[in-house]
């Protein structure tokens, strides 16, 4: 009887182990642990020991210091991190001939090398006009309507009343979700037929803008794909009648979708060509985004990132900072 009731313990017992066991949280998987840039960590505040797809893949090269599979590695670990070709040869070509002499040095120098790429940018909002014109471009998926809300939020907490314009006429539903994150936020929006002439709804939002005192007007534009040409055109059509009625665009911000790997270097390019980009916008940085585009797009184009986009609040378009960034690519 006496052991019988041994035996019923011990089962109990491991059953019971087994049941919390079960409860507790599961351990991130290494995917989880290289998970690139989220929220918090594009500002450089998640929670000590977060490791980034790149600070991740870099914990090992760190570790052993400079040697001759460090470079391969480090190589490696820039290019999974959407850095670019460009741009990561420059940096490790730098860094190996400054001759780091241990895994402290090699990390500084890392750290030194891609502030050096964000350096020297301006990332504010010039806002001259009256009001001041914002036209945003970008692929469609970029995150580029919930982009504009958002950034008109955060005019008006700056003191700047906003007007949005819902210049895609053609993607559907996109002035209709346009309007309902204005009607969060309170903000104003002008929207033409669906399939209007853009160029006429940009038109007409500034006008609006101008005759009801605001002090900045937000245009959408359709989502281009990059490589259609006489696609793109229409959105140079945009600028040219904002400009006109305006006397000049304050600024034209690409958005980028920053899970898009190098395309989004391809998109930058193209833009700017035809629209004269002024800033960017990496939207998406919350989820599967590596961060690393950032370094490749300002390397390689010299086009300041001015936002941001690290989740799907009312808040969650940030001012780039370089510092908190650059240490969030690199895992803290």
């Amino acid at each position: 009887m006496t052991i019988a009731l041994i035996a019923a313990g011990v089962v109990l017992a491991i059953l019971t182990a087994w049941w919390l066991w079960s409860r507790r949280s599961p351990p991130a998987s290494p995917i989880v642990r290289d998970a690139p840039v989220v929220a918090a960590d594009a500002l450089g505040g998640g929670p000590a020991g977060t490791r980034t797809a790149l600070g991740g893949r870099l914990s090992a090269v760190f570790s052993r210091g400079p040697t001759p599979e460090s470079w391969n590695d480090l190589e490696d670990a820039l290019l999974a991190a959407d850095v670019g070709v460009a741009a990561t040869a420059a940096i490790v070509g730098r860094i190996r001939s400054a001759s780091p002499g241990g895994a402290g040095e090699l990390r500084a120098a890392l750290r030194e090398e891609l502030l050096a790429v964000f350096a020297g940018r301006d990332r504010s909002l010039h806002l001259t006009g009256s009001p001041a014109v914002i036209v945003v471009v970008g692929v469609n998926g970029s995150g580029k309507t919930t982009t504009i809300a958002k950034l008109g939020a955060l005019l008006e907490r700056s003191g700047r009343s906003a007007l949005l314009g819902a210049g895609d006429t053609f993607r559907a539903a996109a002035a209709e979700q346009l309007a309902a994150w204005a009607g969060r936020l309170g903000l104003e929006v002008v929207s033409g037929q669906p399939g209007a002439d853009p160029a006429s709804v940009a038109f007409d939002a500034f006008s609006a803008a101008r005759a009801r005192g605001k002090g900045v007007v937000v245009v959408d534009t359709a989502g281009r794909l990059h490589s259609k040409r006489n696609l793109m055109e229409e959105l140079g059509k945009v600028i040219r009648v904002l400009q006109r009625e305006a006397g000049g665009v304050d600024e034209v911000l690409l958005v980028l979708d920053g899970t898009s790997g190098q395309n989004a270097l391809i998109q930058a390019r193209v833009f700017t060509e035809v629209v004269g980009v002024t800033g960017l916008v990496i939207s998406k940085l919350d989820g599967t985004a590596r961060g690393g585009i950032a370094v490749a797009v300002e390397y390689e184009l010299g086009l300041p990132v001015k936002y941001l986009g690290v989740g799907e609040g009312a808040d969650d378009l940030l001012p780039f900072e370089a510092q908190a960034f650059v240490d969030a690519l690199l895992g803290g």
